[in-house]
């Protein structure tokens, strides 16, 4: 599944139906929520045989429309996608539930009402639109509105989503199924890469080539600033306030854009030179905790970051594979052994056992490579016929299903930049 997202330019007219429609489904989605309630009460305290989920609310909507007629000038899939996405809020609601009683420490979670200004798309499947051409999108009991359609949709079209953003910019989002049947992986790993992901410098490769961070949050955090506090100055409820808070969100818009095409081209980069590519499996939400670091982490975009090369590796029929982080920046790449002395401030890594000298963040490179390496290494061998195999210790030599270690070993070798001494030996 793939989503397509292009700019909507509606007139005065379209987005007056617009937010009607928003309106009257964000009070059917509390009216339905308001209903399950009930039900559960009563059979919870008058053991009552109701049984209200998606299916027995979907039925109800005819209904709905011949007693609130205002309903009928949205279309009927639209309504049903409202109690679908109530019943997914339930669904993660139970889901919750379970992984807390596993151990997971998350909240809960119970499904809430929804105010209007929390209720913010509507959403067709697969009927009630149509891409008119490059510049137009007719939408059922809407019109026909003007989209800036700039790449062609590839695939089958399952569901098609209107969103209003808080600077009041209108996006369609068009969800396709792909055709991957074609898509063929690389059998070994050649020109791969590993990558150490920091605040002083973005990401550090065993290619040596370092990024340096955009720091687009930082540059932008006096206007950010000045925004905040003219929007805490104007009375609630007025016209004024509105004017400040959409000021304030495209000011946080254009933040959020100028970083996420700092990423999308830095991971197409990285798939394009490369057809192996080892990350750190980061903890960021918990890194986040860190008071004095959370902004400039926040400014990085690691996550970002990881998930595009993900996704672009897969569709270029290539791997992106995340490794345990521990002992990534303290590990000799050459030794092997744990630099306990190895502090944050200090950023050049000096093994007393090898006697090897390199860049901090270099050296994390190597060793999360190495980590990369071992990792499909230990989880699969590759054959003739190409299936993913667990097998823990050596493979015979005269196995005629299986690559001798020794050449598998020496592929991966020679296909990384990696020290004789190193983990991988």
């Amino acid at each position: 599944m793939r989503a397509y997202k292009f700019r909507l330019y509606p007139n005065k007219e379209q987005i007056d139906k617009f937010e009607y429609m928003l309106d009257l489904s964000h009070r059917l989605y509390n009216a339905m929520l308001e209903q399950r309630k009930m039900a559960y009460e009563l059979n919870k305290d008058f053991h009552e045989n109701l049984k209200v989920n998606y299916t027995y609310q979907q039925n109800q909507l005819p209904e709905l429309k011949n007693e609130f007629p205002e309903y009928k000038e949205i279309y009927s899939k639209v309504l049903q996608n409202v109690a679908d996405r109530l019943d997914k809020a339930y669904d993660n609601f139970f889901r919750r539930i379970k992984e807390r009683k596993n151990g997971k420490r998350i909240k809960v979670g119970f499904p809430r009402f929804k105010s209007r200004n929390s209720y913010k798309f509507i959403t067709y499947t697969q009927s009630g639109f149509n891409i008119m051409d490059n510049t137009h999108l007719f939408l059922s009991k809407i019109g026909t509105i003007r989209m800036f359609k700039h790449r062609e949709i590839k695939g089958n079209i399952k569901q098609l989503t209107i969103k209003k953003d808080k600077a009041e910019n209108y996006f369609a989002t068009f969800i396709v199924e792909e055709n991957t049947g074609n898509r063929n992986h690389s059998e070994f790993p050649y020109n791969p890469v590993g990558i150490d992901v920091g605040l002083i410098k973005l990401i550090a490769t065993t290619d040596n080539a370092p990024v340096e961070p955009p720091k687009y949050l930082r540059k932008s955090e006096k206007t950010l600033k000045k925004a905040h506090k003219n929007l805490s100055r104007k009375q609630k409820g007025s016209m004024n306030r509105k004017e400040a808070r959409v000021k304030l969100a495209r000011i946080s818009n254009h933040i959020s854009n100028q970083s996420n095409d700092f990423s999308q081209k830095l991971s197409k980069k990285l798939v394009d030179n490369h057809n192996f590519i080892a990350y750190e499996d980061l903890n960021i939400e918990n890194m986040m905790k860190n008071h004095k670091l959370a902004k400039s982490i926040a400014d990085t975009s690691w996550g970002e970051l990881i998930n595009n090369t993900i996704y672009k590796a897969e569709r270029a029929g290539k791997y992106c594979i995340k490794v345990n982080p521990r002992n990534t920046s303290k590990q000799c790449s050459y030794f092997g052994n744990i630099m306990e002395e190895l502090s944050l401030d200090i950023r050049e890594c000096h093994c007393s056992k090898c006697d090897l000298t390199m860049d901090r963040d270099g050296n994390a490179a190597v060793n999360v490579l190495n980590a990369g390496l071992k990792k499909i290494f230990n989880t699969f061998i590759m054959g003739r016929n190409h299936k993913k195999i667990r097998y823990k210790g050596r493979v015979p030599t005269d196995c005629g299903e299986f690559m001798p270690v020794e050449e598998l070993t020496n592929t991966f070798r020679q296909a990384s930049p990696i020290e004789a001494g190193s983990s991988m030996r």
